[in-house]
């Protein structure tokens, strides 16, 4: 059956490594899986992706961001998203509506009910079955997310990374606060540890919601 499962999380959260992982402990219960990102997934939204987060970039002001991510979003639902699950394959997604709100909303400062507006109008009802929000202390992800982007040389992609604690903080906040309100399709998962046993909550995680097929 197929399901749209997203993971969230802030910058150094271990989404890449995790969404993985998970991919692979899913593929060994027989499962067919799709790994996708936002923003990219297919190459308009790859485009859009290196304007959004390139560091020389800094001058992109709020509301010129919120609608490249809508853009690449809406391209990436209807040329990846929606044919993979009309294709029956279970699809894992490394970020998605979760995150604009959670960076453009409680990060920047946007108002949430035009970004509720916007995402609906870029993706429609594709909406997650599940969400996984990976959580750690922003200054341990954003410390961990500084230390990839060197060692991976992925400085092309660090303008986020480039913003001050206090915006990683709000954003950490903003995806606690939507896990709040719902609570059953988002469930917030501890990303301290190593890979492996943040590996084990995500699967004992996905278990749970599988098993409700």
């Amino acid at each position: 059956m197929a399901h749209f499962i997203t993971f969230e999380g802030i910058e150094g959260s271990g989404k890449t490594t995790q969404i993985a992982l998970a991919a692979g402990f899913l593929r060994r219960l027989g499962y067919s899986v799709v790994i996708t990102r936002e923003p990219g997934g297919c190459p308009i939204a790859d485009s859009i992706r290196e304007i959004l987060l390139h560091p020389d970039n800094n001058a992109l002001v709020p509301r010129a961001e919120l609608l490249l991510y809508a853009a690449a979003r809406a391209q990436h639902v209807d040329q990846v998203i929606r044919p993979a699950l009309q294709d029956g394959h279970l699809v894992l997604c490394d970020r998605y509506t979760d995150a604009t709100l959670a960076y453009q909303g409680y990060g920047r400062g946007l108002d949430l009910n035009l970004i509720e507006q916007l995402n609906a109008l870029a993706c429609g009802d594709c909406r997650p079955d599940l969400t996984l929000v990976l959580d750690l202390p922003h200054d341990v992800g954003i410390a961990r997310a500084l230390q990839r982007n060197e060692i991976h040389d992925q400085v092309d992609e660090g303008r986020f990374e480039q913003e001050a604690l206090d915006f990683h903080r709000r954003v950490r906040n903003g995806y606690l606060e939507l896990a709040l309100k719902e609570p059953r399709r988002m469930q917030v998962i501890p990303a301290v540890g190593n890979a492996q046993q943040v590996a084990e909550r995500l699967s004992n995680c996905l278990e749970d919601f599988l098993g409700r097929d």
